[in-house]
């Protein structure tokens, strides 16, 4: 069995409960099958395993490490990418016409997860590469997509997203970076960047960088910002690499996990390099001047999904670490059992580390459920024929991505927290991976946004986006799954626990949105955010027991009850949670509002 992921729970997900198989159905992906979609799977398992997982602990103790001139990476890490770049996955979903498998983006997305859950940081790489690529086949013109996406999806070229600034962070409406109009319709970029991913490293041919800057003549805040590509080396129209651009490296930052990913400090146009004779970075608009973030917001949207998936898999593979550890453990006797010669039980025999475990399991395989979930939006926005399902699709995915990254990232490092514990003292050493695991996932509630910015995002903006149409349109898919499970004995209860909690969702929502003060409507959104991603993940379990319900009496009765059993835990132990939660959202509460900088 994988300790990386379970790949029977996927195969409940994939095929038991979304039904990837049926979208072979339309024309996009007619040429797959099973058969083809478990290849994919299978060679991903392999590829992670072998490559990917043996060098996670060693790229954490040797961090990427900057002399000056060059960034120094361990061999490995190439070496797994290199690996990753020849299977095709880069471009596993993309069209046949750009050297894609056109495979559907749920298969694609369990794929990836087994690289994440095998080294985050390696797989880090190719992450920003597709979404690169992702971006740029959208808004990039049939130049670029030639010269810059091709090379990507080949391999042979990486891709990052850079945003944040020293002095400007999650705040992009204060961003200084400026680009200026050359004749030739090119630009030249001056400024700085920061935490930026993959942003300097020689495992590739070239590093394509998504650049947001001002031009001259901007509007200000976010409605002045443009988006650029500046490669790391200039490209000749045949496509050959040209002279070095003036992107340079101006330190490495050194984090306390995703330790094998080089983040870095970027100056743009520092005067190191004078390409083409001139000063600053040259770049390339994407999209129209001055609408660069809602471009950027392709790629964003992506990484906050892909973020989720990130914790969510490393919460998955602790949990599965902490499992094999607690049946092989032996330590102490039952309470009932007095007598210290009898012979030591396993740990998992234990009330209290069964309720980690349970714990756990409940976090992760809810999580995986709406990453899926999501995943399966894309499919369907993607090949429906039908507009209005396309249309609820992009509403579902519009409220639901800011659970989809930040539920996750919160509750997925629990479930790490929860396996240090179950190891106890061997859990916070560095002779097993957990501690690890629960590092690299720390960094996950601040990628793509925190925890405040998705709770603002959804609050001030999601619920009530054309007159609170998405909140409606979840509301009635909740309701759908709700009266399913009403009419199953083994999930009538939690469907009326659930009715309760969905409902009141929806009143505070409507109560909070009518005080008339945007500062108290919004001074409790990460308590929103909670109380609504526990709403979403009771959902997903509901949904998952329903799906299991149909198989108690089978061979595989243990895997079933056991989803069962993790839906139960979840409704009891997690949903109750969203009451206090709710409360402090629809009374207004201004504790942290009226708190002065001055008091602290």
């Amino acid at each position: 069995m994988s300790s990386l992921l379970s790949r029977r729970d996927l195969n409940f997900l994939l095929y038991e409960w979304l039904d990837a198989t049926s979208l072979t159905a339309c024309d996009r992906y007619r040429q797959h099958d099973r058969e083809t979609f478990d290849a994919v799977l299978d060679t991903a398992e392999k590829l992670a395993e072998d490559l990917f997982a043996p060098h996670n602990r060693k790229s954490d103790l040797n961090e990427p490490h900057f002399d000056g001139q060059h960034v120094t990476v361990i061999p490995e890490v190439k070496a797994a990418i290199d690996a990753f770049n020849a299977a095709g996955l880069v471009a596993a979903s993309q069209d046949e016409s750009l050297g894609g498998m056109q495979l559907p983006v749920v298969i694609d997305k369990a794929m990836m997860a087994y690289f994440m859950a095998a080294n985050c940081a390696t797989a880090a790489y190719p992450f920003l590469t597709i979404g690169n690529t992702n971006l740029l086949l959208a808004h990039g013109t049939p130049s670029q997509i030639e010269l810059f996406v091709k090379p990507m999806l080949a391999g042979r070229f990486f891709g990052t997203m850079c945003l944040s600034e020293p002095q400007a962070g999650s705040s992009l409406s204060d961003i200084n970076t400026r680009a200026l109009l050359q004749p030739d319709n090119t630009y030249r970029l001056f400024g700085n960047k920061m935490w930026i991913s993959g942003g300097e490293h020689e495992m590739s041919e070239n590093i394509v960088h998504l650049v947001l800057a001002r031009l001259p003549d901007a509007p200000a805040g976010v409605k002045g910002i443009s988006l650029f590509i500046v490669p790391k080396h200039l490209v000749n129209n045949d496509g050959t690499i040209g002279e070095r651009n003036d992107v340079v490296l101006a330190g490495l930052n050194h984090k306390m996990g995703y330790r094998g990913t080089t983040n870095c400090l970027l100056n743009f146009g520092e005067g190191k390099f004078k390409p083409q004779g001139n000063d600053g970075a040259v770049g390339y608009l994407v999209g129209e001047p001055n609408k660069g973030l809602a471009c950027m917001f392709h790629m964003m949207n992506e990484a906050r999904i892909g973020v989720g998936l990130g914790a969510t898999v490393l919460g998955y593979t602790g949990y599965l670490h902490a499992l094999a550890y607690a049946k092989s453990r032996p330590q102490g006797r039952p309470p009932s059992d007095k007598d210290p010669t009898s012979k030591q039980i396993p740990i998992i025999e234990h009330t209290d580390v069964r309720r980690m475990l349970l714990a756990q399991k409940s976090y992760v395989e809810g999580a995986l459920a709406l990453n899926l979930y999501c995943a399966r939006l894309v499919d369907e926005e993607k090949t429906s024929v039908d507009e209005a399902a396309r249309k609820e699709a992009t509403l579902l995915l519009d409220i639901l991505t800011p659970i989809a990254k930040s539920w996750p990232s919160q509750w997925c490092l629990q479930a790490n927290s929860l396996a240090i514990q179950v190891l106890g003292g061997y859990g916070y050493t560095r002779d097993f991976p957990v501690e690890q695991f629960y590092r690299d996932n720390r960094l996950n509630a601040i990628h793509e946004g925190t925890h405040g910015i998705q709770g603002l995002d959804l609050l001030g903006r999601k619920v009530v986006m054309q007159s609170g149409a998405a909140l409606r349109l979840l509301g009635q898919r909740i309701t759908s799954t709700i009266a399913a499970a009403s009419k199953n004995a083994d999930t009538r209860a939690f469907a009326a626990q659930l009715a309760s909690y969905a409902e009141r969702l929806v009143t505070v929502t409507q109560t909070v949105w009518a005080a008339g003060d945007i500062n108290h409507t919004l001074a409790n959104s990460s308590s929103f955010l909670e109380a609504f991603g526990h709403v979403v993940i009771a959902w997903m379990w509901l949904e998952q027991s329903l799906a299991a319900s149909r198989h108690y009496t089978s061979a595989e009765s243990d895997f079933y009850h056991g989803k069962w059993q993790a839906c139960r835990y979840f409704f009891v132990v997690e949903l109750p949670k969203v009451g206090p939660m709710l409360d402090l959202v629809q009374n207004l509460d201004t504790t942290s509002l009226d708190m002065q900088p001055n008091w602290f």
